[in-house]
């Protein structure tokens, strides 16, 4: 593990620094929009345009990099991020907000594109489970230190915007300095989504549903903060829990996946999101016997709700796979992907209008009735089809939803090398 760490810590580094940027960004719409008077619509159209530029970029990346070369478009796009993030400050209108956040999503996910081929073209077959794993932690951590950040400053100004720049800025330094040459990116073409829901039901309308809960959370909560009266250090709290909570429910929901059937691990999960939801909505009017502060019940909501979050993609991933042969793995996982971009977009719009016509807690009915919705349809398919034998599944890879399809491409089929070893006798 020691030697894995130390050929890819240059790297590692640079993910964490860009997402340290990313993550203060995302809660800085909430907080520097509530202070322009824009309405919960218009930030979640704000919202919306990051995973429309997300999942742009993830299909014209490859392309650029087949003309010009990995480091060239890792430079490029790095340049277009570092200079939207402090043009926030200079048009604070809702129309240019989401044209910056649309090009910041498209230029992200070109990021991650290139980032990932690297990181590939570092492991071996032996040690990419584990590489992934330190991939989306630093992914997670950058995330959550982010918010610790935004207490260092005020949203009326620019310097936590010009903060979230250099940080971006810097992270290429370490990345650029020390990769190697990388091969070309090679994508699959996403599958249908026809050919996608015929594979899986439950993995494409789960992956969809779960796609507006994820961008609703991270684009969202800060809005939903911004509106009920949170200092900025308590809604940079509140986010952090969010990612916290998922960071830590990782490891035991992926435990017990390998161990039994999926679906009921996915509906439990579910079940579990859409009670935390419930909590966070009871908040809006507390019970009597509820003698704690209301921000308590707040906070819990957003752990337990975050942390049901990415456990359910990667446990959706991992689903579909079991039930698709290995060479439709590449093509499925595309479109997988897809599927979660086009929730993304949809999701906060929701969430917006919702949160315009009844109020901030409308935030928690809508999360919470589309986990509902996720728990209600895994059990009318465990109703209608036989379980996959826990002996015959994958193995469970800790995916978070900002992965690229490079890194899904290749979770996938290491989970498949790896249950097909398992299986194998010594």
């Amino acid at each position: 593990m020691t030697n894995m760490l130390a050929s890819v810590w240059a790297l590692l580094l640079g993910i964490v620094l860009i997402m340290l940027g990313n993550g203060m960004h995302f809660t800085l719409m909430g907080l520097r929009g509530g202070i322009e008077g824009f309405t919960s619509a218009e930030l979640s159209i704000v919202t919306s345009g990051y995973f429309l530029g997300f999942l742009s970029g993830a299909h014209y990346t490859p392309v650029l990099i087949q003309r010009v070369g990995h480091v060239r478009v890792f430079a490029a796009l790095g340049s277009f991020i570092s200079a939207a993030l402090i043009a926030f400050t200079l048009w604070a209108e809702p129309w240019s907000w989401t044209v910056l956040r649309i090009i910041i999503g498209f230029c992200m996910s070109g990021v991650y594109v290139v980032a990932e081929s690297w990181l590939n073209n570092a492991t071996t077959n032996e040690n990419r489970g584990k590489m992934l794993s330190a991939y989306m932690l630093a992914q997670t951590l950058g995330i959550i230190g982010a918010q610790g950040l935004l207490t260092l400053g005020d949203a009326a100004n620019a310097a936590l915007f010009i903060g979230a720049s250099i940080l971006v800025s810097i992270s290429f330094a370490p990345i650029l300095l020390s990769i190697q040459p990388a091969p070309a990116v090679e994508v699959t073409k996403p599958g249908g989504l026809k050919d996608l829901f015929n594979a899986s039901p439950l993995g494409t309308v789960g992956i969809f549903l779960l796609g507006s809960i994820y961008a609703s959370q991270s684009g969202m909560g800060a809005v939903f903060g911004s509106e009920i009266g949170l200092s900025a250090n308590q809604i940079a709290l509140f986010v952090a829990m969010l990612f916290g909570g998922a960071m830590l429910m990782q490891v035991p929901i992926g435990w017990l996946s390998d161990r039994s059937d999926r679906r009921i691990v996915i509906c439990g999960t579910a079940f579990v999101g859409a009670a935390a939801c419930g909590l966070g909505w009871m908040a809006q009017s507390p019970p009597a016997w509820l003698v704690v502060d209301p921000l308590v019940p707040i906070m819990g909501a957003a752990f337990f709700a975050g942390g049901m979050t990415t456990p359910l993609y990667a446990l959706l991933l991992a689903y579909t796979n079991d039930n698709v042969p290995a060479e439709d793995m590449p093509a499925i996982s595309g479109g997988l992907v897809f599927t979660f971009g086009l929730g993304a977009i949809l999701g906060p719009i929701v969430v917006g209008l919702a949160m315009d016509a009844v109020g901030p807690f409308a935030l928690w009915i809508v999360l919470g009735g589309t986990f509902l919705a996720i728990t209600l349809y895994a059990l009318y398919r465990m109703s209608q089809t036989d379980a996959t034998p826990a002996s015959e599944t994958d193995a469970y890879v800790n995916l978070v939803p900002t992965a690229s399809i490079v890194a899904v491409e290749d979770a996938t089929n290491w989970a498949a090398e790896n249950a097909e070893a398992a299986e194998t006798p010594p």
